[in-house]
């Protein structure tokens, strides 16, 4: 049996969180539990590269019966339905979905600034949702999810897969244990050569006639259509990645994944503080967001850094991306392929690496079903990736601003009241974010 957390009256800091997460235990839901044979019907909304690579990976769990697929891209539908083998139906509006009482979850894989509005919608629909990281593109748009979950009393599992993932796991108690000795300094990276064309300078035009470009956009800004604001690309990943308006650029796409890991070795804390700098150094395409980035935090007791560039692939271990943990005793390599012990010279700790067994993906929806059988917490609840997201936007937010950036953890906002006009954004009419 995959392991859930019980849901207690934890960490949230309003008083209506706190009142509403004393209430989330397997007490109040005793109605609610299913027997383990039972199956949960799923719908699936935004079905690019992710949203079929979940849709693939909730398929082999045997207590998983497929009953939507949704997209406004009729090429990734034609794609879902496929994989579906037919035992979806094929949607294009997503609120379908939501208003389709036979479906117990929902699996949100779409642009990220669609995240946080379908999420607080599906748990007001009284739905479980899995919902790919970084949660929302805004500090308050993962308030706004974590109360809907605790409210409506909703189990949310969040895309940061790695800590389903046993070495993961394994590496955060070896952290917690003390065998790396006093950490000081963490260091977290994706490093890579991309040509300098980039993604390229497409100019905007129309949209393909299957593409229900107004609907795409959603709560974000109007704009006109631009190949690589939408951004399908059957050889990379979507490039709306790269847009202010849609994403937070690497920082939130691959950050967000280590830096979730930093803060669940170190029991879930935030950072005090946060500076960056960067630029785009290399990339002569039209993205928005840099190509050379360097952010520093600081944790209560250690340093750590976030680094991104696309100029240069050369980096430690041989490895474009990981963490390492840098202790008095030893140092920790850590990325999806394995962790590395190294030891300080003259230490007693013992060189070891230990190879991934097992993928955090499938890891992961076994622990998401079994919590919505149980009530309780799945690995990666809401709460934390809005913690490790949060992380995310405040290096953004530095970068941004060209600022110092403080953090006021217990009051959720930033120190610097000129700041925190970052924290939100103005949603399109009609849409509109409201628990």
């Amino acid at each position: 049996m995959v392991q859930c957390r019980r849901m207690s009256n934890s960490t949230p800091r309003r008083d209506f969180l706190a009142a509403t997460s004393a209430a989330f235990t397997t007490q109040i839901f005793t109605g609610n539990l299913r027997g383990a044979n039972d199956k949960v019907t799923a719908g699936f909304i935004g079905m690019g590269r992710m949203g079929n690579s979940n849709l693939t990976h909730a398929m082999r769990q045997e207590n998983l019966n497929v009953a939507a697929v949704c997209d406004i891209y009729e090429p990734n539908l034609t794609k879902a339905m496929e994989i579906a083998k037919g035992q979806a139906k094929a949607v294009r509006d997503f609120r379908e979905i939501l208003a389709d009482k036979s479906i117990d979850v929902v699996c949100i894989s779409t642009p990220d600034h669609w995240h946080a509005y379908m999420a607080v919608e599906a748990c007001k629909a009284g739905k479980d949702v899995y919902v790919e990281k970084p949660i929302g593109v805004t500090i308050d748009e993962g308030k706004k999810m974590v109360e809907a979950a605790r409210k409506y009393k909703r189990v949310v599992q969040a895309g940061t897969m790695q800590r389903s993932a046993e070495h993961f796991q394994k590496a955060a108690e070896i952290v917690k244990s003390g065998l790396l000795g006093q950490i000081a300094f963490v260091r977290t990276w994706n490093y890579g050569l991309a040509p300098q064309e980039g993604i390229g300078n497409p100019p905007d035009g129309d949209p393909p006639a299957e593409l229900n470009w107004d609907m795409w956009q959603g709560p974000a800004a109007k704009r006109a259509y631009n190949k690589n604001r939408f951004g399908v690309d059957p050889k990379a990943f979507s490039h709306f990645r790269w847009f202010w308006d849609y994403a937070g650029g690497m920082m939130t796409d691959w950050g967000v994944h280590w830096l979730d890991i930093v803060q669940m070795a170190f029991n879930e804390q935030m950072p005090q503080a946060a500076v960056a700098l960067g630029g785009k150094y290399w990339l002569k395409d039209n993205r928005e967001t840099p190509d050379t980035l360097q952010v520093t935090y600081e944790y209560p007791g250690f340093i750590c850094t976030y680094e991104n560039r696309n100029s240069s692939s050369i980096s430690m271990f041989e490895k474009g991306g990981g963490i390492l943990f840098q202790g008095t005793k030893a140092t920790m390599f850590l990325d999806r392929s394995l962790y590395r012990i190294v030891p300080e010279r003259n230490s007693t700790v013992e060189a070891v690496e230990v190879k991934a067994t097992s993928s955090g993906n499938a890891r992961h929806w076994a622990n998401f079903l079994e919590c919505v059988r149980t009530r309780q917490k799945p690995n990666s609840d809401i709460e934390n990736c809005h913690k490790s997201t949060t992380t995310c936007h405040l290096g953004n937010i530095a970068y941004r601003s060209r600022q110092r950036v403080d953090w006021d953890t217990q009051k959720e906002t930033i120190v610097q009241p000129e700041l925190r006009k970052y924290m939100a954004r103005e949603y399109r009419k009609p849409w509109k974010l409201t628990v």
